[in-house]
């Protein structure tokens, strides 16, 4: 699970462009990550692309 999340949590800041890892939406993309993948969504893909959504949702 921890390498999903990982996964995941890599490929939404390509996505998102994020390249400072000091910058403040990296915390909110983890915590996203971590709160679609306790859900029933599997793949790093899935689990990236749900986060995304739900954060332009805010």
């Amino acid at each position: 699970m921890v390498s999903r999340i990982t996964a995941a949590y890599e490929q939404t800041l390509r996505t998102l462009c994020v390249k400072d890892r000091d910058d403040p939406l990296t915390e909110m993309v983890a915590k996203k990550i971590i709160k679609v993948a306790q859900s029933s969504v599997y793949t790093p893909t899935e689990i990236s692309a749900r986060a995304i959504k739900e954060l332009e949702m805010r």
